[in-house]
């Protein structure tokens, strides 16, 4: 067992990371970084939807310590919000820039077909991919290669629309993901039975769920001061 990571130790860790453009808060990314650093060594990590890295250099710190592994899967694709490839080279040079290229496998690739290939266990899985309904859906489907008591992390859970609902659909009604807790949107699963409490917990989320689409609302309505509010401290940023 690794010896627990003094908060100054995190911090230097996070610095790093919080020059990566990107949507993780440092509570996010200690969340990230104490799950992989948790897992025993030769563990393997997979995180759907890496972009340039903010997230994915806080895995990798935790993998450096538990000497585990990072699979990025990011298809790097060119849209309206994002560059393509070179996002790709972005993400490979943040990793190379702070030492951490040897602890993570980038796989330009869509989610499923890299699942569709893929044997053998894995120990982490962390989502953040595509935020509609039916990607998140699909992405959650990486945990057919979990064992009980291994953890799945959904970034943007209870705050984006298609995450949430997802979670609903896909992850309420389950007899395998059980709701521990949540990071601001950050929500950490375990693979078990789920229990009425564990359900119930997790419904409980959907009023900041609620609040946080007002939110997004208010912001698109240019209604900052109202956003502001309901505890909306980030103007211009939709809550995560």
């Amino acid at each position: 067992m690794e010896d627990p990571l003094d908060d100054d130790d995190f911090g230097h860790i996070f610095a790093s990371s919080d020059l990566v453009p990107g949507w993780l808060t440092r509570d996010q990314a200690r969340v990230l970084h104490d799950e992989a650093r948790r897992l025993g060594r030769g563990s393997t990590i997979v995180e759907i939807g890496s972009h340039q890295g903010r997230s994915t250099t806080v895995l990798a710190a935790g993998a450096r310590a538990a000497a585990s592994t990072v699979v990025a899967i990011d298809p790097f694709v060119t849209t309206t919000r994002y560059a393509g490839p070179s996002v790709q080279a972005l993400l490979e040079e943040n990793l190379a820039s702070r030492g951490l290229d040897d602890r993570v496998r980038v796989v330009a690739d869509y989610s499923r077909a890299v699942r569709d290939a893929w044997t053998g266990p894995i120990d982490l899985l962390f989502v953040d991919g595509k935020h509609d309904m039916g990607s998140c859906i699909d992405d959650l489907r990486w945990r057919r290669h979990l064992s009980p008591g291994d953890r799945v992390l959904v970034h943007d859970a209870f705050s984006s629309l298609g995450v949430t609902l997802a979670l609903l659909a896909a992850a309420l009604p389950s007899n395998d993901l059980v709701f521990l807790d949540r990071t601001g949107s950050l929500a950490r699963f375990e693979i078990g039975r789920p229990t009425t409490r564990s359900r119930l917990r997790m419904l409980g989320q959907t009023g900041w769920w609620i609040r946080n689409l007002v939110i997004k609302v208010l912001l698109r309505l240019r209604l900052h001061r109202a956003a502001g509010l309901l505890g909306h401290d980030q103007p211009g940023n939709d809550p995560f």
